[in-house]
């Protein structure tokens, strides 16, 4: 612990950021860092709470008292050493990550909570700066030969403590660079992709190859890579976007969140926009841009919010997000006890630059122009009723039937599973009754001899720090499985350091 009283004598701060109609004229990221003085008050706030469920509330176990005790003292090494032995890519998790660890801090019951993310992301990039962050190439390799299929945060995760345990790690990816969704699905104005890139050489530098453009099952053969290696991890992404099939859905202007941010994210880094129909599935022919357009988002979630932001850095002429659910509390409730995760009104940077808010709309009918074209979108308005012991239904309001006018509709309502054609199918692995491939969360085996699954494609949809966190965990895995015991650091095992 830093300072006994740091938590008595300073309050939470946020980093500045530019001002909007400065930030919404460009792509790249706008939170400031922090001043060295800021930094060491808001490491100073961590307190000896105990017991500290920080710890249980992240999903990888960061040890967060002894880094923010490191910070504070300004023992950049020490900081960096203690949070990447248990995070992999803090500088992914520092900008993008919800942080739940910090809905579990002890002094968020009275005050608002230690500024986690911030300070992890300052760790990182401070130990980047003073050149900590090196190539850990391994002494010894054990001969032994791993597929990961995917180069998303799980993958990556995966790929990176295998070839710490001393195996040879290929990746596969099938777009045309590493990241998966970190580099297609975020936008850059909330994660750069030099970020990416820097990750990438000291991983590739560690000895992991990365093979792009190989799509495993259309045109790369997983029968050739199951000969080739002694195990196989799946990685991929839950990449089958959930659709709304309401009347008019086949109207020109209606598409999912992801054919519209991946295009935005391609074009940012200077290569074509459009898919390759080797690659994706929900191929598009034409390039999708908001200026000048009312655009309406299908979605309340952080995909929802990324439309809502690249819509305006396009020049919508007006941006409105819909949520099926009613408007959350703005503070924790009754049914919302500290630790748990509070399901608050979260109001992200994306919204503070211009959107209109809706809540408990449900959308009825997609209208067209006679033409094939968009022109306006039928809602209506819900009441839900909670019963105990009973699952939560909504029935519609009479007369709150509206016609809003917009273009572009994009639907961000989430993801049902992976994707079934190529790989899946070719494998004929066993899936779950939601369509995820089907291995326990205990040993991440699927039904097939040597071949393991993580992150989105074993869990479902889920957060960034939740895919590092599986890919640590499968990693380790299969690391028994190939070498009878593994030495790799376990999750469980890092809440003891």
């Amino acid at each position: 612990m830093g300072k006994p009283t740091g938590f008595l004598e300073f309050t939470r701060i946020s980093p500045k950021k530019s001002p909007v109609q400065e930030r919404i004229g460009n792509y790249n990221e706008f939170v400031k860092p922090f001043e060295e003085k800021e930094l060491n008050q808001q490491a100073a706030r961590c307190m000896n709470c105990g017991v500290p469920f920080c710890h249980s509330g992240c999903p990888l176990g960061n040890v967060i008292p002894e880094f923010n005790d490191a910070v504070y003292r300004q023992s950049w090494q020490e900081a960096y050493e203690i949070l990447t032995s248990t995070n992999n890519f803090p500088e992914f998790t520092g900008r993008i990550c919800p942080a739940p660890c910090e809905s579990s801090c002890v002094l968020g019951i009275n005050q608002p909570p230690v500024n986690i993310e911030e300070i992890e992301k300052h760790i990182i990039e401070i130990a980047f700066e003073k050149g900590y962050v090196q190539p850990k190439v391994p002494v010894i390799r054990t001969g032994k030969k791993i597929a990961v299929v995917g180069s998303g945060p799980a993958g990556l995760a995966a790929a990176a403590q295998l070839n710490q345990a001393g195996h040879t790690v290929t990746v596969y990816e099938r777009d045309e660079k590493p990241g998966g969704l970190l580099r297609y699905g975020i936008p850059d104005f909330k994660l750069e992709k030099s970020v990416i890139d820097r990750r990438i050489a000291v991983m590739e530098s560690e000895g992991i190859t990365f093979k792009c453009n190989a799509n495993v099952g259309v045109n790369i053969s997983i029968n050739d890579i199951l000969r080739e290696q002694n195990a196989v991890v799946l990685a991929g992404g839950s990449t089958i976007p959930r659709d709304l099939n309401v009347p008019g859905r086949e109207n020109i202007g209606v598409y999912f969140a992801m054919q519209f941010l991946k295009q935005q994210n391609k074009r940012v880094s200077g290569s074509n926009p459009l898919s390759n129909p080797l690659i994706e599935s929900n191929v598009l022919d034409h390039e999708l841009n908001a200026n000048g357009k009312h655009v309406v988002v299908i979605g309340g979630g952080d995909t929802g919010s990324d439309c809502v932001g690249t819509s305006n850095r396009h020049g919508a002429a007006s941006v409105t997000q819909f949520e099926l659910l009613p408007k959350p509390p703005e503070s924790r409730n009754s049914v919302m006890p500290w630790p748990t995760y509070p399901m608050v009104l979260k109001t992200t940077t994306s919204h503070e630059e211009g959107c209109e808010r809706q809540w408990a709309v449900a959308t009825k009918e997609f209208i067209g122009d006679g033409q094939g074209n968009l022109k306006a979108i039928k809602t209506v308005e819900l009441e839900w009723k909670y019963e105990e012991g009973r699952a939560s239904k909504f029935i519609e309001k009479e007369g709150s039937e509206k016609i809003i006018p917009c273009d572009l509709v994009l639907l961000a309502m989430g993801f049902l599973s992976p994707q079934k054609s190529g790989l899946l199918d070719d494998l004929d692995v066993e899936l779950d009754e939601r369509g995820n491939v089907k291995a326990t969360e205990k040993e991440f085996k699927t039904n097939i001899s040597k071949i393991f699954s993580c992150g989105d494609m074993r869990r479902g949809q889920s957060l960034v720090v939740w895919a590092i966190s599986e890919g640590r965990e499968c990693a380790r895995k299969v690391d028994e499985f190939l070498m009878g015991e593994s030495l790799l650091e376990s999750k469980d095992r890092s809440l003891l350091v």
